[in-house]
């Protein structure tokens, strides 16, 4: 039997597709979790009822149950998420920034 170029050709595509596979698996098993309550810890929240200290914030699109960390937090104001449990965020005031001109 006489190994001819397209044979060759097909087994180097064969090879070539199987190592990109491979790579890929291994690739996405070593990504970053990136949903659950561990990836909202540091995330900015905009409290949408007065924190004091327990309120409701908007993070991450949805509506949840905050305490506040602190001082009084009034409506609207932009609050950093220190602690998640169950269903209840711990929140921190945001310190102001300076305008950038």
């Amino acid at each position: 039997m006489e190994i001819t170029g397209p044979i060759i050709i097909a087994i180097i595509c064969g090879v070539a597709f199987a190592i990109f596979v491979i790579y890929a698996i291994v690739k996405s098993q070593r990504r970053k979790l990136a949903a659950g309550a561990e990836e909202m810890i540091g995330k900015i929240a905009v409290a949408k009822t007065i924190l004091n200290p327990k309120g409701t914030v908007l993070a991450e699109g949805e509506l949840w149950t905050a305490i506040a960390e602190g001082s009084k937090i009034e409506p609207d104001e932009e609050v950093t998420i220190t602690k998640v449990e169950g269903l209840k965020l711990w929140v921190t005031r945001e310190p102001k920034r300076k305008e950038e001109k």
